[in-house]
């Protein structure tokens, strides 16, 4: 009888630990994939060593509190540093620069006042208004899910990434460059959604600066 016992009870524990470990899936968009293609692993390796290039283009943010436009003068990346130059008339933004590293930025107005912070997300959305998952956006632009954290991936019906869910975020793949070279092809739009927030980048060139 102790033997039965024993024996129901670890089937209900085994059972327990399945409920538990059972992850609920949002039903995939029409016309799209999470089984990732044949050249996926290929393909995210080539853009993962693409870590140091420079675009330019146009950003838009809405959100509740404030929304705008600003242009992307630059934005240069080296493996982990970023260094961005934005336009905006938006809430007299004027140019604002960006220089940071994952855990620290440093921000600098129009008029030559600079801001530091351990925490990228909360100065951005203090010194602008915007709330920028900048530190992501790194990774999302590439067409590359952030690092540490989990992610879902959708692919289209051609095999292209279509979407990352990652943070909270959607992050839809709209329009793509074609590079020369053995880089792949680059996004040329994205819109990343959050509840009520929407930051869409448009990249009107890419530039490759690895040696």
């Amino acid at each position: 009888m102790g033997q039965l016992i024993r024996a129901w009870a670890a089937i209900f524990m085994i059972a327990g630990l399945s409920a538990c470990t059972t992850i609920q899936l949002e039903p995939l968009p029409e016309g799209m994939t999470d089984q990732p293609p044949a050249d996926w692993q290929d393909r995210s390796a080539k853009l993962r060593q693409f870590d140091h290039w420079q675009l330019s283009g146009k950003l838009a943010v809405r959100q509740p509190s404030d929304s705008g436009t600003a242009i992307i003068n630059y934005w240069i990346q080296e493996g982990e540093t970023y260094d961005l130059a934005l336009s905006s008339s938006f809430l007299g933004m004027g140019s604002t620069k960006l220089k940071g590293v994952p855990g620290f930025i440093e921000l600098t107005l129009s008029n030559g006042e600079t801001y530091r912070s351990g925490d990228p997300d909360a100065l951005m959305k203090a010194a602008t208004g915007w709330q920028l998952p900048l530190e992501s956006l790194t990774w999302w632009i590439r067409g590359l899910p952030a690092p540490g954290g989990d992610f879902r991936l959708l692919f289209g019906t051609r095999g292209e990434l279509a979407m990352i869910r990652q943070a909270g975020w959607e992050i839809r793949y709209e329009r793509w460059h074609k590079l020369q070279g053995n880089t792949p092809a680059l996004p040329a739009r994205i819109t990343a959604l959050k509840k009520d927030k929407r930051v869409r980048v448009v990249v009107s060139s890419w530039q490759d600066l690895n040696p």
